[in-house]
Formats: C-alpha cells, structure tokens, sequence
C-alpha cells in the first residue's frame, strides 16, 4: 500500500514539473504588453508518459507592420498599464465605502422608489468615482446626446444663450441646439435660446485669445466637448478644460459649464468635476460601461444641477428617487464600471497601435503617434471614400459578431452626412467594443475607438492593410 502512494505521490510530482515547465512556455510569450526585442525558443517537452507532446515557435498572428509597431511601443503600454491600476484603485475605493454587496443585484420594478436594489449605491460609486458631489446613472437615458440634452435642458431657459467653446459639436447635438432645423420639435433655439461657437485655433486646440474675450452677460452655459468627435482636432485634457472653466468663470461667474465627456472617461486619473465642471454627462454602452453594460447614460455633478437635469430625464418633482432597473442590467452596470479601467486601459494600446501602424504608411493620424492620449479615439485621414468604406469593411470581416455582413454607407438620425459604421459588437451600437465609423464627407476621416484587448486591433489592421 505504501509503495502504491508513493507511486502515486511521484507521478504528481512529476505532473506538477511538466504542469510548471509547461506554464513558463506559456508565460514566455508577450501577455499585458510587449517585451523589448524577447525571442524565446520553445523547445520539445517530454511528458511522464511514453507520448511526446512538441512545442515550436508559432508564427506571429500579426502582420509584421504590427509586428514592429508592438516592439516599439513598450514604454507607451507600460504607461497605460500603470493608468489602469490607478483608475482601477479608485473604482475599488469607491466599491468599498459604498459596501457594495450581492444584494444591490436585485434591481427594481415598477416606480422603482427608495433603494431600488442598488440604484442609490451605483449613483453615490460613479459620483465619487469622477469626484462630482451627485450622479444619476439610469438604463432611462437613450444615448450619451440623450443624456447631454437632458443636462442643457437643465442649465437654459429662454433668452439665454449657449456658447460652444471648443468649436462645432458632435453632429448630433446640432438638432438638439437648433443649428440643424428639427422641424419644429423642440430644439434649444425653439425655445429661444441663442447659439455661438468659438471656432478652434489653427492648431485645431481651443482658441485661448477668443476665449478669454468671448462670454456675454447672458452666457448661461458653455459647452465643452472633451473628445474630438467628427472633427480632425486634438481632444481635450482635463487640465486643458479646467484652464478654459477659470476663464469662463472668470468672465461670468454665473455661467454654468457643461462637459461632455464621452469617450474621456478613465482616460486620465481625474475626470471635469475636479476641476470645476457643473455637470458632466455621457453613455454607458462607451468608456464606463466596461463593455457589457447593455445600454444607458450618465449624468454627474453639482448635486443642484444633477437633480435639475433629472427632472428633464423624468418629470418636475419626480427627483432622483425613481425608475426601476432590472437586477440582470444592475449587476452589469456595477460589474461593467469596475471593468472599465482595464477596457479603456486595451482601447488606448489599441490607438497608439492604430496611429503607428497607419502614420508608417503614410497617412495622417490624430492623435500622432505616441502622443499622450485624452480619448479613446484615435481619426485616421484616409483621404477618399473609396478608401474609407474599405477601411470600415476591413474592420467589420474582423469583428466576432455580423463579420459576414457589408457595412453600407447611409443615412442615420441625428447625422448630417452619409455615415458608416462598423460595429460587429455584443451591445448594438457599443464604441467600448472594436468599432469604427466615418462621415462621408471631406477629409473622409475614420474614427477608430474601443477593443477587449489591444490584440485585437492587431489583428484588424493585418485585415485593412489587404485592403487599403
């Protein structure tokens, strides 16, 4: 009997030896980010049985453009790996002081009043999280423009005025402003509310001499658009849009500041609100859903302001107390913002992947390449729309879901131009996920946002390199 364990003992050990010698093979190869000019040979592995199981150099995945980008960009992804855990440690700390616990899963129905099964717990978490003093995080909110249109409707009433200070906003607002007719269905200039912008400077950042002098005594709201949206321009960073509010609040202390923030968030290691924004807002199926969050938006600020632009949400005297959530979307909410840090952390790898690879052949890119990033975007200028339809093709036959679907250029609500998207993503119309789309239309720019893990672009840009 003895001598049978101690056969038996010496068998797990020597599965133990091969399990270990089998794991360093595996760890050999590069796993968070690259390793600087690492070749590891992998040699033949002999197991305690009379099988022999070889192990041999497998070919790169990547196409060797890839290839040579991702040796050269060590420092930039140990950089980003050190922003995760930052990002990650404030999400943690916000978790704990909140005591999240399995029972705020449960959810809501029906008016949803009190607690509502987590509500009040992932409201109190994304406030502290982007250091604003309240926060309404609803699945109510359609899109992070819903969500922005609720906080402007907040701030204006009629005879004031909204000032855009970083140049034109995203095509989507121009209805909700008035800038593009909405057909009489309500648009801030229905309302009476007047429109200026300041344009951007020649560099494409904000026009600091104009905006110095550009706020009016019934300037009621400035509108900060932090990520560069349709337009070939560098996105803001957040100690850039804390200099622009000491400028507006220093002509108009009663001005309020509006940020939109999609795209921006966990970008950085502080968000608006630190700096003196009023209200910050944006979409849960971007930067703060993590991924699988499966639809809804944000709004975060001053707790007067938060409360005023959730009455736009829902009704005057409504307040914040209400709306239910189903428990299967909460437990996603709550799992989704500890997992942001890291998605965002793989979308950034993912665009200085981008700006490398395409800036090597040619094209222009914004950001440039290994510059710092303020944004989950990352615009390459393809320069027609033949190419930029095989650019969105490219990346769709390389998505894990609909890769067998053409995207096709069209029409779609709320866009002024022809616009294409390619987004075989698990949350329809997800930007967290690999995704790219484009207006068609000069400079006929792609705008490249989202990914699990940098390996992905990867692997997409072998695919539109075929192609373009």
């Amino acid at each position: 009997m003895l001598s049978h364990y101690s056969a038996a003992y010496s068998n797990r050990q020597q599965l133990r030896e091969f399990g270990m010698k089998m794991w360093t093979l595996s760890c050999a190869t590069p796993v968070a980010y690259p390793a600087n000019s690492v070749r590891v040979s992998m040699p033949s592995v002999k197991a305690p049985s009379s099988s022999q199981i070889s192990f041999q150099h497998n070919e790169s995945p990547f196409v060797p453009e890839v290839v040579k980008a991702v040796d050269s960009l060590y420092s930039e992804f140990r950089a980003v790996d050190n922003l995760v855990a930052c990002n990650t440690s404030r999400v943690l700390k916000a978790f704990q002081n909140v005591r999240l616990g399995s029972h705020h899963f449960s959810g809501s129905t029906g008016y949803g009043h009190d607690e509502a099964g987590g509500r009040e717990a992932l409201d109190q978490a994304f406030a502290e999280i982007v250091g604003a003093e309240s926060a309404i995080v609803r699945s109510q909110f359609f899109s992070g423009t819903h969500a922005i249109t609720c906080a402007l409707y907040a701030f204006l009433r009629p005879g004031d005025e909204l000032l855009a200070v970083a140049g034109a906003p995203y095509d989507t607002l121009e209805e909700v402003i008035g800038k593009r007719d909405s057909n009489g269905l309500g648009s801030l200039r229905d309302f009476g509310v007047e429109y200026r912008e300041v344009p951007l400077a020649e560099d494409g950042g904000l026009d600091w001499d104009c905006l110095m002098h550009a706020l009016k005594p019934h300037t009621k709201c400035a509108l900060i658009q932090r990520s560069c949206g349709y337009s070939w321009r560098q996105s803001l960073s957040v100690n850039e849009i804390g200099r622009a509010i000491k400028m507006i609040k220093m002509q108009n202390p009663n001005c309020l500041v509006m940020v939109d923030n999609c795209y921006g968030e966990f970008v950085e290691s502080i968000e608006p609100p630190s700096v003196g924004a009023d209200l910050i807002a944006g979409s849960l199926i971007k930067n703060p859903g993590g991924t699988i969050a499966p639809c809804g938006g944000y709004i975060a600020g001053k707790k007067k302001w938060v409360e005023a632009a959730a009455a736009r949400l829902s009704a005057p005297g409504l307040g914040i107390d209400c709306g239910s959530t189903p428990g299967d979307v909460m437990r996603a909410y709550f799992q989704g913002l500890f997992l942001s840090p890291q998605m965002v952390g793989e979308a950034i790898k993912g665009t200085f992947l981008i700006a490398e690879v395409m800036a090597s052949k040619g094209y222009q890119v914004q950001p440039l390449p290994r510059a710092t990033r303020h944004d989950t975007v990352q615009a390459v200028q393809l320069g027609s729309r033949e190419l930029l339809l095989a650019f969105c093709e490219a990346v769709q036959r390389s998505s894990p879901v609909a890769s067998y679907t053409k995207p096709v250029a069209g029409s779609t609500p709320g866009y002024a131009s022809e616009v294409i998207f390619a987004d075989g993503t698990f949350i329809d119309g997800s930007t967290s996920e690999l995704s790219c789309d484009g207006p068609l239309r000069e400079p006929f720019a792609v705008y490249c946002q989202g990914g699990t893990h940098w390996t992905q672009w990867g692997l997409v840009l072998g695919e539109v390199l075929k192609h373009i």
